[in-house]
């Protein structure tokens, strides 16, 4: 791993592709395990979320759904402090255990604005599994259940992150060279 390029901007390695596909597979054998005879519906919000949900569902041995719904708040490398909903979740939540699948949360407005949506469809569980956290950007206290790794507060790419769409595509996590 070397500094990369996206954009104008340069990024240095952070984390590779081999400790992240480690860390999912300990995030997967603790949801088959509290899941155990439960048929939960993971939610995956994207699109940062779409690379971690598929590698995490492959590692799931229980019986589960997903589905995916899309809500955004950055533009470039900042928060629009804005919540918008482009793609609505079409699945009835009610009695369901519900796993919502996040990329990464830093402020935890995202999640902060979209829970009550999903509470209000009366759940019985609901529970949030994230790739990674900023502790340190959090504006809006989230309860990650399942966490893969807690990062500083820099902007990082790939592995589904992006920096104005580009960067997904990128096997390992890149922080912000500064």
């Amino acid at each position: 791993m070397s500094i990369i390029r996206v954009h104008d901007k340069q990024f240095e390695p952070y984390l590779t592709a081999s400790e992240i596909n480690a860390r999912i597979k300990v995030l997967a054998q603790q949801l088959d395990k509290d899941y155990a005879g439960k048929k939960p519906l993971f939610i995956a919000i994207l699109n940062g979320s779409f690379i971690f949900a598929a590698d995490l569902f492959k590692e799931l041995s229980i019986d589960a759904e997903i589905c995916f719904i899309k809500l955004a708040s950055y533009k470039g490398t900042k928060s629009s402090g804005q919540v918008i909903t482009a793609i609505g979740l079409d699945t009835d939540l009610f009695g369901r255990d519900v796993v919502i699948v996040e990329d990464i949360v830093d402020t935890g407005k995202t999640l902060n604005e979209f829970l009550p949506q999903l509470l209000h469809q009366q759940p019985a569980s609901m529970k949030i599994v994230a790739l990674l956290h900023k502790p340190e950007a959090t504006v809006y206290p989230i309860p990650i259940d399942y966490l893969g790794f807690s990062i500083p507060n820099k902007f990082v790419v790939g592995y589904g992150l992006d920096y104005d769409g580009l960067g997904r595509n990128i096997r390992e996590i890149y922080k912000l060279l500064e």
